[in-house]
C-alpha cells in the first residue's frame, strides 16, 4: 500500500533510530545574476493581427494578472555553552520532517530531451526557492526524476518504481500523451494524484479523471485558434501532419473538428512516428497536395525535419504547430532562414514580459538556479505547475495525504498566481484555457 506523508515521517523517524538517513543536496548558491534584452527571435515572436485572443474563463479576457528557519541564529558565546550542555546532558538535535517526494518521468535524453528538461529545470527554480524558505510546513520538497525517452513502456517502469521503491506522494509533470495514457490504469488504481502532465489530449479530460489535475488547455482550443487564423488569413488548403500514437491521433481529430467549423477538410493527412526523422514520404504526399497551411502535430525534432524536407520540395506553406513541438527546441533545430514565419500555439504567458508578476519571478529565481539562464515555454510552464502544487500542499496542512491534497487541489479556484489565474474545482480539473499565436524570428540570442 502507499504511503501517506504521516506514514513517511513513522518511516523515516524509525529509519532515524536505526542509524539510517536519508542525505540532502543543498540548494546551490546563487549564481550570477545575468541582466539583459529579451533574445530578437523572442522579441519576433508575437501574436499576428487578426489572431483570436487568450481567453479567460466564461469566455473573458484572460488575465495577465515559506516559512523561516525554525532555529535562530545564536551569538557564539550563547551557542557555545548550550552546544556544551546539550553534550553533556545526552540531548539530541531534532530529527528533520521527512521530505515530500514528487516522482516525475519525462524525456532527460534522447530526441526529445529538451522539452523534459526545460520543464523540470523551470519547476526545480520555484521548488528550490520554497526549500530555502524552510520548505512546506517544515517538509522540503524532493522532486525525483526518470528518464523516459519519450518512450511509454519506460514510462510505465519508472512510475511504478517511483511509486514502489521511491514512495513519491504525487506525480508530477509528466510529458507527452502516450506516456501518460500509459501510466493512466495505475494512476486511477493506486488513486494517486498526476499533477500538470504535459499534454492537451482529450484522453487526460474526457471522461473526467478523478486524480489528473491539468495546468494546460486542450489541443483542441489551441488547434481551433491555428486553424481560425489559416483560414482568416485567406488560407484554405489545409494539411495536417500527425504522430502515428494517441497524441498524434488526438490532434488529427481535434484538426478536422475545427475545419469543419470553416465548412473545410484537410486537403491532406500524413503519419509519421514519433522520434523519427525519416519523413520523406509524409512530406512528399503533403507537397503533392499544394496546401497553403500545415498544421504538425509532434515534437520538435520530427517537426524541423518535415519543415526541411517540405521547403526542398518548393513547399511555401504556412506551418503551425501545437504547443508540445517545444518552441525553443524547434527553433534551435531550424537555421533561421527556415525558422522565420513558423507559427506555434503558446498555453502559458510570453516568458520575456518581465512586466507580468509571475514572469517576473520566474525570470530571476531561473537566474538564481541557473549562471546562464534560458527562459521558454516550456520551463515557464513547469515553473507555473510548481507554484500550483506548492499551494495545495500549503493548503492541505502538514500532514497531508492523498485525498486532502485533491480536495486541496479542487479548493484553487480563480487563484492568481501573479498576473496568471489557474481555476479547479470538484468536476472540473483544467486549470487554464489560456491559449495564443506566437511566430519565430529570424534571429536568435539569449536574454
Amino acid at each position: 500500500m502507499d504511503l501517506d506523508l504521516s506514514q513517511a515521517e513513522q518511516h523515516h523517524q524509525q529509519g532515524q533510530q536505526h542509524g539510517h538517513q536519508r542525505q540532502h543536496v543543498p540548494s546551490p548558491l546563487p549564481a550570477w545574476h545575468h541582466r539583459g534584452p529579451a533574445p530578437s527571435w523572442a522579441l519576433n515572436l508575437r501574436p499576428r493581427p487578426g489572431s483570436p485572443p487568450g481567453q479567460g474563463h466564461g469566455g473573458r479576457p484572460r488575465e495577465w494578472g515559506p516559512g523561516p528557519s525554525v532555529l535562530p541564529a545564536l551569538h557564539p558565546l550563547v551557542a557555545g555553552p548550550l552546544l556544551l550542555a546539550a553534550a553533556t546532558t545526552g540531548l539530541q538535535a531534532p530529527v528533520p520532517l521527512p521530505p515530500i517526494r514528487l516522482g516525475q518521468s519525462a524525456p532527460l535524453s534522447g530526441p526529445s530531451a529538451q522539452l523534459g528538461q526545460e520543464y523540470r529545470e523551470g519547476a526545480q527554480a520555484y521548488f528550490a526557492q520554497v526549500n530555502r524558505g524552510g520548505g512546506v510546513h517544515g517538509r522540503r520538497i524532493e522532486l525525483i526524476s526518470r528518464d523516459d525517452r519519450y518512450e511509454p513502456s519506460r514510462t510505465l517502469a519508472n512510475t511504478r518504481a517511483l511509486l514502489d521503491q521511491d514512495k513519491v506522494f504525487a506525480l508530477f509533470g509528466y510529458v507527452g500523451t502516450p506516456t501518460t495514457q500509459a501510466i493512466l490504469p495505475l494512476v486511477d488504481a493506486r488513486r494517486v494524484p498526476l499533477i500538470a502532465p504535459l499534454s492537451g489530449a482529450q484522453l487526460l479530460r474526457h471522461p473526467p479523471r478523478p486524480m489528473v489535475f491539468n495546468l494546460r488547455p486542450s489541443y483542441q482550443r489551441e488547434l481551433d485558434q491555428s486553424i481560425t487564423y489559416l483560414v482568416r488569413s485567406g488560407r484554405h488548403r489545409i494539411a495536417v501532419v500527425y504522430q502515428a500514437d494517441a497524441y498524434g491521433q488526438d490532434g488529427l481529430l481535434g484538426a478536422r473538428r475545427a475545419l469543419r467549423r470553416h465548412g473545410l477538410e484537410p486537403v491532406a493527412t500524413a503519419a509519421v512516428q514519433r522520434n523519427s526523422l525519416r519523413n520523406g514520404a509524409a512530406a512528399s504526399s503533403v507537397a503533392m497536395a499544394r496546401p497553403n497551411g500545415v498544421v504538425l502535430v509532434t515534437a520538435y525534432g520530427t517537426a524541423a525535419d518535415l519543415i526541411r524536407r517540405l521547403h526542398r520540395l518548393g513547399s511555401r506553406a504556412q506551418v503551425m504547430n501545437v504547443s508540445f513541438v517545444g518552441t525553443r527546441a524547434l527553433r534551435d533545430a531550424l537555421p533561421p532562414t527556415l525558422a522565420n514565419g513558423i507559427g506555434v500555439s503558446q498555453v502559458v504567458p510570453f516568458p520575456w514580459d518581465g512586466r507580468l508578476p509571475v514572469v517576473r519571478e520566474y525570470q530571476q529565481l531561473m537566474r538564481r538556479q541557473q549562471r546562464q539562464p534560458h527562459f521558454g515555454f516550456s520551463s515557464l510552464e513547469g515553473f507555473l505547475a510548481a507554484k500550483v502544487t506548492v499551494e495545495a500542499l500549503r493548503r492541505a496542512g502538514p500532514r497531508p495525504d492523498r485525498p486532502g491534497f485533491v480536495a486541496a487541489l479542487e479548493s484553487l479556484r480563480s487563484t492568481d498566481l501573479g498576473g496568471f489565474r489557474v481555476s479547479f474545482a470538484p468536476g472540473d480539473h483544467e486549470g487554464s484555457d489560456f491559449v495564443e499565436l506566437t511566430f519565430l524570428g529570424s534571429q536568435h540570442w539569449e536574454p
